[in-house]
């Protein structure tokens, strides 16, 4: 029997629509190559297994980290180890546990062990649990300074409130952004393809190619390689993590190990045989787009090979009385700032007298920079977000209300599942906000920060999301807030440092962790994970994981004598918390001395605040040119807070660090991915993940069964985690002595 001419014509515009669907993609190309555009909404997601796995992977995570974070040597644990090690789990418990359905008594509630085979959604939950296990707990520092550095005490109830609360309040951030970060297709969040590339890898059954090989076969090559290799540059022959030629040429020179020392220099002509010196502060050049790179390569060019060796060279405040590159704080003559003499220590607070008597706090060159160039970066990313994005913030905000926005993923997501409700989101901000609100004012205020310095601390916190989401979630960068909010408290609160930590921290993580719960429902999003049990997992996640390194910090804290104390720890005890010790001078320079008395009119630095005003209108040149040549498309691709900010990862990381990063992301962006576009779109963020992968497990293998026992490779060899480049830290100026340094 045939079909009638009204049914053909529907079944033609039922064609017609299936192929415009196909055809309305994402804009963005990498995610059209690497994001599949099917769901199965009948998946199961929320099972047995999900929970099992999940909960166990986030609190063996949450516990091992901080464990081994208060060592000599930290150790951290990705949630990419997780990640592998739970599919095998995962397909073992679904074929031997039953399948028969679980009833609770007296309801009509059920649940099976089993509900099938093991999942890519369960997967991808899981891997969610684990994210929020391998976070580290940014309160956490604030406890153990108090309790091992000040000697002071702390309620534990008040300390568990400050870890839950500051790890807690993104949610509300997250709810209010999420239409702009998650559902625009113009927010792609690159690092997420990584995940996605690896997932597919993992799950879907492909057929070999001739004379190639299956994505998962690819992986697990790149795994093993890179496993096996680590132990090299981890363990055998550290050297190759720097790799200085120019000071092995030039040994007696100190202007030449100035300029070729990977660790504590300029860098030229150093590089490494190591993919944790590539990846480890600025993460994978792979997962970073091409133009972001270009920006990075222009900032940091300009920076570290321009602005510092002008500076230095011309002795710019004093800078040849100090190492070119250091994170220390020093006084007038280049030696190490002796803290104690400013600080008084019954009552922690700041001590004039012993301040007038002794000297004005100085920085390296490259530190003074850093911070006037952090200055720049913030504000120039309010600018360059409101100039570039703002038209475009606007129209999704009118198209929200209207459900008019989106691409297939966003459709595929609308149409197969309820999205979380709104006031999910402000219950938890409310609540969080009132239990911020006693963790600080209540419990005698031991925290020292009044209800004010919250609120303001949280409204930072709400302006600066959107636009440090718009630049992480198109250039996987992400701009901190540290600075600004210690600069802020530390000029209306100043002489109280528990105050600045705290303030610090509602400030700046609660922002932080805004954005990676928008970036782990923009995966969950790509993946088509149901958003309420995307929600859900993230909420008991980092409720779980909070409590687990809330509770392993106070148990060591409170079990150990002197732990974090190296001058009465037994000799050789591994417990001398490095981490906190920065964090324990910082607030001391900035909580107890105070910016004033280094940005401010009391200060060395203050003409670093003309960085804000520079900051705020670097974009408008590109903003201008954009609208002038809008034929040139490579204008928009200057991005003034990602090249402002190029250098920005200094201090911590190293010239090294940043000449290895940029030569491998300018390989595979721009040489791989415009020749071998196919094989770029099939292997490039699997082999990320496979090279992270494999330096994850050897690291842990490493550590567990030679360096926790003291058996360190580096000693049997004579070598040492050093590019061999002793004079790259000496001073320059006429007359200053440091040990091991000529004096001039």
């Amino acid at each position: 029997m045939g079909l009638s001419r009204t049914e053909e014509s529907d079944n033609h515009v039922a064609e017609i629509h299936d192929k415009l669907e196909e055809l309305n993609d994402s804009p963005i190309e990498q995610v059209r190559l690497t994001v599949p555009i099917t769901d199965d909404p009948t998946l199961p997601c929320l099972t047995f297994r999900t929970w099992f796995l999940g909960i166990i992977s986030c609190g063996v995570l949450a516990f091992l980290n901080q464990f081994f974070g208060f060592r000599q040597n930290p150790l951290y644990i990705s949630s990419v180890s997780a990640q592998i090690v739970v599919l095998p789990v995962g397909k073992l418990m679904a074929a031997t546990l039953p399948q028969k359905p679980i009833r609770f008594p007296g309801t009509k509630w059920m649940f099976s062990l089993n509900p099938g085979p093991f999942n890519l959604k369960e997967h991808v939950l899981i891997t969610i649990f684990a994210n929020s296990g391998s976070n580290s707990v940014y309160a956490v520092g604030i406890i153990t300074i108090v309790k091992a550095f000040y000697h002071g005490e702390i309620h534990p109830m008040a300390a568990m409130l400050l870890t839950q609360t500051t790890q807690l309040l993104g949610y509300g951030w997250a709810g209010v952004f999420r239409k702009f970060l998650v559902d625009s297709p113009y927010m792609w969040w690159p690092s997420n393809l990584v995940q996605v590339s690896l997932f597919r890898a993992l799950h879907e059954v492909e057929r070999r190619p001739k004379r190639g090989l299956t994505r998962l076969q690819f992986f697990l090559m790149v795994l093993v390689s890179s496993f096996s290799y680590y132990i090299v540059p981890n363990y055998l022959f550290p050297s190759i993590t720097a790799l200085s030629f120019v000071c092995w040429i030039w040994k007696d020179s100190v202007t030449a190990q100035q300029i070729g020392s990977g660790l504590k220099g300029l860098g030229i002509g150093s590089f490494a045989l190591d993919w944790s010196t590539v990846a480890g502060f600025l993460g994978s050049p792979l997962a970073t787009p091409g133009f972001a790179i270009m920006n990075i390569m222009a900032g940091f060019i300009i920076v570290l090979y321009i602005l510092i060796p002008v500076a230095y060279w011309t002795d710019a405040y004093g800078a040849k009385r100090f190492p070119i590159y250091s994170s220390h704080v020093f006084d007038s003559e280049g030696k190490k700032y002796n803290v104690s003499t400013v600080l008084n220590s019954k009552t922690f607070s700041f001590n004039q007298q012993g301040y007038d008597n002794y000297s004005q706090i100085n920085l390296s060159i490259l530190f003074v920079y850093a911070y006037g160039l952090s200055f720049a970066t913030l504000a120039a990313t309010l600018s360059h977000v409101a100039l570039f994005h703002g038209r475009s913030i606007w129209q999704q905000t009118r198209a929200s209300v209207q459900d008019k926005f989106g691409d297939v993923h966003t459709r595929l997501m609308k149409k197969n599942y309820d999205p979380v409700p709104q006031w999910w989101f402000y219950s938890i901000l409310i609540i969080v906000v009132g239990l911020s609100l006693l963790a600080c004012e209540g419990f005698g205020r031991q925290l020292q920060l009044p209800y004010w310095g919250v609120l303001l601390a949280i409204s930072l916190a709400l302006v600066f999301t959107l636009p440090i989401g718009v630049i992480t979630a198109t250039t996987n960068q992400q701009p901190g807030l540290n600075v600004i909010t210690e600069l802020i408290i530390g000029y209306m609160y100043p002489g109280k440092p528990l105050a600045n930590v705290a303030f610090k921290t509602y400030g700046y993580i609660s922002m932080s962790q805004a954005i990676m719960f928008l970036g782990d429902f923009k995966l969950g999003h790509y993946m088509k994970i149901p958003p309420k049990s995307m929600f859900i997992v993230q909420l008991v996640g980092t409720v779980i994981a909070s409590s687990i390194y809330f509770g392993t910090s106070w148990w060591l804290l409170t079990t150990i004598e002197f732990i974090c104390d190296p001058t009465k720890l037994p000799e050789g005890s591994p417990w001398t918390c490095p981490g906190d010790d920065v964090f324990y001078n910082a607030s001391i320079i900035w909580g107890v001395v105070g910016p004033q008395r280094m940005f401010g009119n009391l200060g060395l630095y203050s003409k670093m605040n003309y960085f804000f005003l520079f900051g705020i209108l670097a974009p408008f040149p590109v903003w201008i040119l954009s609208k002038i040549y809008p034929e040139k498309k490579w204008i928009r691709l200057i991005n003034m807070p990602i090249l402002i900010s190029g250098a920005g990862a200094m201090p911590p990381a190293r010239a090294v660090n940043y000449i290895c990063w940029l030569s491998v992301g300018l390989f595979f962006n721009f040489v791989v991915y415009k020749r071998y576009k196919a094989w770029w779109a099939r292997h490039n963020y699997i082999l990320s993940a496979g090279l992270d992968a494999g330096v994850a497990f050897m690291a842990i293998l490493c550590y567990f069964t030679l360096q926790v026992r003291d058996i360190n490779g580096m000693s049997w060899w004579g070598l040492e985690l050093d590019d061999h480049c002793p004079l790259a830290s000496c001073p320059t100026a006429p007359g200053i002595k440091v040990e091991g340094c000529p004096v001039f």
